[in-house]
């Protein structure tokens, strides 16, 4: 056992904090199964053995009008994703019992775009949320920057969560998006607390940053308090700039889900999109890499594999 490895994962254990020097240790020391071995140890510290599923509906599809470099729904690029705008109150309720049938605890709409972009369809989604709620479904929205006015009105329609990645560090964001700013994002998640809604927010992995990236995006998720971090890595859309980039290996995207949980050791930290195509056979070692939670089924543009598969997973695991 590597010993500062082991004096950094005791502090943890603790209750004390990281520091960056300590990340960035962490990030790049070659004894990662020491690493494992402390992240699984701090998951199961603050999260037990209880993990949390999510599901989500694309809501709204295509045509937004953002240029990040990784989405397959963005207007500036040709991936011929197919293209609808927000679907009715019975499709998103069909949906949410669909993902509570098989096994998730939260239910997400999201649509594409930069913001709400009608009060019709603030109505829709506003309506659907106390639906989802009574199914016994935590409910959650990804609906990009919204002001205070629509925060509160959708808390006062039962809102529990509200999903906005910052995506990478701000260091690196110009690299991959220019038509808005971090701090219009930042300005999102603070507007979003302020209102007492919980925040789910985490970033995207393998766009061609550093390591040094990964742990300043995770302490400024740790300051700004977030509840929840989706931990999403890259799966290359034809069409798109970042079409054949393969920068995350498997043994990389366990240190990464590592390197969260010691910095946000008491947050939950949930494994995306992306994760069949990176982790492959080692996608149950999320779990051991400090993860406690996933997203069940198919994602915004890809296919996640079949639900059944990862709850029989949590199962072999003997996780609850």
């Amino acid at each position: 056992m590597n010993k500062e490895i082991e004096e950094i994962g005791n502090k943890i254990l603790t209750g004390s904090d990281l520091t960056k020097d300590e990340a960035l240790f962490l990030v790049n020391s070659e004894d990662l199964y020491d690493i494992l071995y402390f992240a699984n140890k701090i998951r199961a510290k603050f999260k037990k053995n209880t993990l949390r599923f999510c599901s989500i509906i694309n809501a709204k599809s295509g045509a937004c009008s953002e240029d990040c470099k990784f989405c397959a729904q963005s207007i500036y690029y040709d991936t011929q994703v197919n293209t609808y705008s927000l679907v009715d109150f019975n499709t998103i309720l069909k949906s949410a019992k669909q993902a509570k049938e098989t096994g998730a605890d939260g239910f997400s709409i999201v649509t594409s775009g930069k913001g709400v972009v009608s009060d019709d369809e603030l109505k829709v989604i506003c309506n659907s949320i106390g639906e989802i709620n009574k199914l016994g479904l935590y409910s959650c929205v990804s609906l990009g920057e919204v002001n205070e006015s629509e925060a509160n009105i959708l808390k006062n329609n039962g809102l529990i969560k509200y999903h906005h990645n910052l995506e990478t560090s701000r260091r690196f964001f110009p690299q991959i998006c220019t038509t808005h700013t971090y701090d219009d994002k930042i300005k999102t998640i603070i507007t979003l607390k302020k209102t007492g809604l919980k925040v789910c927010c985490g970033g995207i992995f393998g766009l061609g940053e550093t390591r040094e990236d990964w742990v300043e995006l995770a302490f400024t998720l740790k300051d700004l308090n977030v509840d929840s971090i989706p931990i999403n890595f890259l799966n290359p859309k034809s069409g798109t700039p970042f079409e054949g980039k393969k920068e995350i290996t498997p043994l990389l995207a366990l240190r990464i889900i590592a390197l969260y949980r010691f910095v946000l050791p008491n947050k939950d930290i949930k494994v995306c999109g992306g994760r069949e195509v990176v982790l492959r056979d080692l996608q149950s070692w999320m779990y051991y890499a400090g993860a406690n939670g996933t997203m069940l089924g198919n994602y915004l543009t890809t296919s996640g594999r079949p639900c059944k598969e990862d709850i029989q997973m949590l199962k072999d695991l003997e996780l609850r």
